[in-house]
Parts: structure tokens; C-alpha cells; sequence
């Protein structure tokens, strides 16, 4: 895969969302370490992202693209700490 063709972390990030299905939430982690593989970035580069992954969360939550979990519960992105999960919005 090409640097053209490769995915945004932001994309990265959704599209494990959606792949996760609605209701189901991913780890960070799990975006890291999608997004350093199509990097071929090696066994630890997902370690290089995950505070970009966590950055880039926050941004897309604020845009209303993305929900932070904390504790099963929906968190303020602006106020977020410690472990976290990702979904997508609910639309009920």
C-alpha cells in the first residue's frame, strides 16, 4: 500500500468503529496498531500513535463523528482521562 492509498488515523479509527458494529466499541490500541500495520511500521510502531489515536478521538467526538467511552458511559471529550473505548454515534 502506497502512502496515496493509506488510510487517515482518522479513518483508521472509523472504520474499526463501523467494522465493530453498532452497539460495540474498539480500544485505542486497536486503532494503533491497524494503522502502524498498513504502515508496515513492524510488531511496536502501533506504539508511535497512541496518543495521536487519543488526539485524534477527541477531535472526531467533538465533530460528532465518534463517542469516547469511560466506564461504559459516554465522556466529555474536552475532560477525558485514563482508559478508554471509541464507538460510533447512536441514532435512535
Amino acid at each position: 500500500m502506497s502512502k496515496k492509498d493509506s488510510k487517515t488515523l482518522a479513518e483508521t479509527i472509523v472504520d474499526l468503529c463501523v467494522k465493530a458494529g453498532e452497539g460495540k466499541s474498539i480500544c485505542p490500541m486497536e486503532a494503533a496498531k491497524s494503522y502502524a500495520a498498513a504502515r508496515n511500521e513492524g510488531e511496536l510502531g502501533w506504539r508511535n500513535h497512541l496518543s495521536d489515536v487519543r488526539r485524534t478521538a477527541k477531535k472526531l467526538a467533538n465533530e460528532g463523528a465518534l463517542v469516547i467511552l469511560r466506564k461504559g458511559k459516554p465522556a466529555d471529550p474536552s475532560e477525558v482521562r485514563g482508559v478508554i473505548r471509541l464507538t460510533l454515534p447512536r441514532h435512535d
